[in-house]
């Protein structure tokens, strides 16, 4: 009987330790961690503020060296002069995408999300509107494709301004429309999105 209680005690102690090492981030605690931004590893870019900061600790954690080989990237390189074209930072898990492009018309753009990768769009020169919805509440137009990682939808969506310098971050659960002209000019702009791989589920 003593070894039972006493083998019950230890169980419990045990899953009490496992509990406490587990990570749930709150928004109070990323919204923390988030402001003090030493996850950029030194990079100097602005986060767009409206980054969902839950979603982006529990994804960093969870990815750490795929998001830190993402933002040394952006640190190390002179971006005003990366050759528009795409680069292997990690393989096919982190790799990015420089373009030199205009901004387009509303009409020109379109609501996509993805389910494998995740989209950190940081603005060089120029600056561009960016939309958001979330993908739950937005009503698909074209089916997701697996081969490109990619669904279109129509949405109503919030929208942001990403001036040069900036970085605004989609996750899969984001309806993303951006490359939206801001303002009543297209405008010549450098552009770098990254393409994360998604951390697979945990806390």
């Amino acid at each position: 009987m003593k070894k039972t209680i006493l083998f019950s005690a230890i169980v419990v102690i045990a899953c009490g330790f496992r509990g406490s090492a587990q990570s749930h981030w709150t928004p109070a605690s990323a919204r923390q961690w988030f402001n003090g931004r030493a996850w950029l590893g030194g990079l100097h870019m602005k986060p767009d503020p409206h980054i969902n900061a839950v979603t982006f600790a529990g994804q960093y954690h969870r990815n750490r060296k795929y998001w830190e080989e993402a933002f040394a990237f952006l640190r190390d390189h002179d971006l005003a002069a990366l050759p528009a074209g795409r680069y292997a930072i990690d393989s096919d898990h982190v790799f990015a995408t420089v373009t030199d492009d205009s901004t387009k018309d509303f009409d020109q753009t379109r609501w996509e999300s993805h389910r494998n990768y995740i989209d950190l769009q940081c603005v060089i020169t120029g600056k561009e509107k960016m939309g958001r919805y979330p993908v739950a509440r937005a009503t698909v137009v074209r089916a997701y494709d697996p081969a490109r990682d990619i669904a279109n939808y129509d949405a109503p969506g919030e929208f942001f301004i990403v001036p040069a310098g900036s970085f605004m971050i989609f996750f899969p659960v984001d309806a993303h429309r951006p490359n939206i002209t801001a303002g009543s000019r297209r405008v010549l702009e450098k552009k770098i999105v990254i393409k994360v791989q998604v951390a697979p589920p945990g806390d």
